[in-house]
């Protein structure tokens, strides 16, 4: 890669990183569901009008919208809300790499080799650090609903694998209409009517900038220039630098926020983050599909056929080395 693309890439990284400090301020203005909602609205328009018409099925779109901006933030910013911190929530939720391959081997075929095996395993043994960590002095619940957070990530990328969309701005700018609907109703129906409406009544600079970060900045920005770092290289050459989230995560949340990180939570991050590198860098073995009907009778009827020809010829030569000595007779006379 270039060293501008690079640069590229880390920034993005930063981005989706600080993007979690943002997260934990915007809650502090917007009941979570209304907040989350917001995001998607205000990434929608007016994008929408400006990115073309969308490139894959309606049916991926409005599922990866429920999956990733209904399930996956809806959880991960009630997580919040009830006290996850931001730094940990970053880390938590790159377990998304091992959902991602669980519900791949599972929908996709993709048979994980024994190295994704052994990251899977690691990153796990991440998981269950930072578990023991939070459970110390932290809601175990909104621990939970971050990692339900990140099994929903997990299937709204194994959509998105199918979907296969050639321009990712593009759908990541339909899939952000999916869920403003949603989210709403849910708000209206969990979050009340006067909470709704107070937020934004006294909505003020701050709460407005949250808002702005989080849909133009991480989500139009930041999805532009890594559909732009894809067109130019490879995957595996990009998707690396997504390890590098969490470590802006959890350095902004020390930084502007004052979250403390115990050597516990550096030993998790050390854990997660090793095991999510070999699960994602590693490849995985193509499933052995079984031989069909179709191929099989092919074959016998292939084989049937060389084994008739083989044996007319053979008949064929017995006959003209029978009959050449009548032939040689007859012109001899």
């Amino acid at each position: 890669m270039r060293p501008l693309h690079i640069a590229l890439a880390a920034l993005v990284a930063a981005v989706w990183g600080v993007n979690f400090v943002v997260i934990e301020v915007g809650l502090d203005h917007f009941p979570p569901l209304l907040f989350s909602a917001l995001r998607f609205l205000v990434a929608a328009l007016p994008a929408v009008f400006l990115v073309g018409r969308p490139t894959v099925a309606w049916k991926w779109i409005i599922g990866v919208g429920l999956a990733l901006g209904v399930a996956k933030f809806g959880l991960l910013f009630i997580g919040m809300d009830q006290g996850m911190p931001a730094g940990l929530s970053s880390l938590v939720l790159q377990v998304q790499a091992v959902f991602t391959a669980l519900f791949a081997a599972l929908a996709l075929s993709e048979r994980p080799g024994r190295t994704r095996v052994l990251g899977m395993g690691v990153a796990l043994a991440g998981i269950g650090v930072a578990a023991v960590d939070e459970g110390a002095g932290g809601p175990v619940l909104a621990f939970v609903l971050v990692v339900l957070a990140a099994a929903c990530w997990g299937v709204s990328n194994v959509i998105t694998r199918k979907a296969a969309p050639r321009d990712s701005l593009n759908f990541m700018v339909w899939v952000s209409t999916v869920p403003v609907l949603p989210l709403l109703g849910l708000s209206l129906l969990f979050e009340g009517w006067d909470r709704d409406t107070e937020a934004l009544a006294s909505l003020d600079w701050t709460g407005a900038g949250t808002v702005v970060y989080v849909a133009w900045i991480s989500t139009v920005f930041g999805f532009a220039a890594w559909g732009f770092l894809l067109r130019h290289h490879p995957a595996s050459s990009v998707a690396p630098f997504t390890l590098l989230v969490p470590v802006f995560g959890m350095s902004s949340a020390a930084l502007f926020l004052g979250e403390p990180v115990s050597p516990l939570r550096w030993c998790a991050a050390a854990l997660l983050v090793g095991g999510v590198a070999l699960t994602s860098l590693a490849r995985p073995r193509p499933a052995v599909a079984p031989p069909l009907p179709e191929a099989e009778e092919a074959e016998e009827a292939e084989g049937a056929k060389g084994a008739k020809g083989a044996k007319e010829a053979e008949q064929v030569q017995e006959a003209q080395e029978a009959g050449e000595p009548g032939e040689a007779r007859q012109a001899r006379v």
